[in-house]
């Protein structure tokens, strides 16, 4: 994996007011801990930023190729943000948290984290994790792109089918009332369509809205 990944971090401000507010005090540690074993591993983190409704707006304007949460006791707030920063422009999240509460694991991961990490703060397992994140990220985008355009496939066919039933009723009609032949009728409405620059499904669909109409 190239090393010179665009980080962002989203966490909370180093800054502690109280000097003895110990948690604080500890989550500032290891998220300073954290920042520290990015650059030891050759990452390029260009932002520390705050969960907060400026997230997406900073993030369009930086465009990282991951985003790192670190959060402990908002954890789950924080990750809120990210996901909804990252719902029009998807892009890896790896979550590292302190927080011994993992209820919102199975969440968090159906949300969009591609990797979810509690007490993993140690430098020497960062860019693993990370290797680990953006392989998983890429899998699953190869994987959204084939279902999207299996989709794509899947809607083309039923719109051929629905057009193939609107020209063989039309043409239904045709041999019906005119009495022509198959072959005849669809020479007709296929007459019809290019002398009015139409589909043949939609002069179909036309003649059979007149039809209705005039019964």
């Amino acid at each position: 994996m190239n090393q010179t990944l665009r980080i962002v971090v989203v966490a909370p401000d180093l800054d502690v007011t109280d000097p003895d507010d110990a948690h604080a005090l500890a989550q500032a540690e290891r998220s300073r801990s954290l920042r520290i074993g990015l650059l030891e591993n050759g990452y390029n983190l260009i932002a520390v930023l705050p969960a907060d409704a400026f997230l997406e707006q900073r993030l369009t304007q930086l465009q990282p190729d991951l985003v790192i949460v670190d959060a402990e006791s908002e954890a789950r707030d924080a990750l809120e943000h990210v996901v909804l920063a990252t719902r029009d422009a998807r892009r890896p999240i790896v979550m590292f948290t302190n927080d011994s509460d993992t209820s919102h694991v199975k969440d968090a991961v159906a949300a969009g984290v591609s990797a979810y990490i509690v007490a993993g703060l140690a430098p020497e397992r960062i860019r693993p994790i990370l290797d680990v994140a953006m392989a998983r990220f890429q899998h699953e985008q190869a994987l959204r792109l084939e279902l999207a355009a299996t989709r794509s496939e899947l809607d083309e066919l039923s719109a051929e089918l629905k057009d193939r039933k609107l020209i063989d009723r039309a043409k239904g009609l045709l041999m019906q009332r005119q009495g022509l032949s198959e072959q005849a009728a669809y020479q007709k409405l296929r007459k019809a369509a290019m002398d009015k620059g139409l589909k043949l499904a939609e002069v179909a669909q036309r003649m059979l809205d007149v039809a209705e109409l005039l019964t």
